[in-house]
């Protein structure tokens, strides 16, 4: 396995982990299909989340949040849809495509920034 996917693999760990600590249960993790890929699939009481993980060790890129561009929010959302239709068992579902954002702090530790409702289907 190479390092970016360990280390990616890592984070989305620490990613759900969180997001479970938050009150989340986890649906499926690195959810893939012809359409694109979706870090973490969650639900939130009533509502399906399609959440991608972004981590940055620092902010000399724009930092983490500057890592979802419109085509890359288009694909997650195409994925989405995807999921949902391929799973009958899922009736009229609320969906919501959140973003976590870990960004890698100067002290070491890293800091955890759950934007609900990220971006919306087009």
């Amino acid at each position: 396995m190479n390092t970016n996917l360990r280390n990616g693999l890592h984070f989305e760990n620490l990613a759900r982990d969180y997001l479970i600590e938050q009150g989340l249960r986890l649906l499926q993790a690195n959810y893939r299909c012809r359409f694109g890929e979706i870090d973490l699939i969650m639900l939130d009481r009533e509502t399906i989340c399609f959440i991608e993980v972004k981590f940055r060790k620092s902010f000399a890129f724009g930092g983490a949040a500057d890592a979802l561009p419109h085509g890359k929010r288009r694909k997650i959302v195409k994925t989405a849809l995807f999921y949902i239709s391929a799973n009958q068992r899922i009736k009229h579902p609320a969906l919501r495509f959140d973003a976590l954002l870990i960004q890698h702090q100067a002290n070491g530790t890293n800091q955890f920034n759950w934007i609900k409702n990220a971006f919306y289907a087009e």
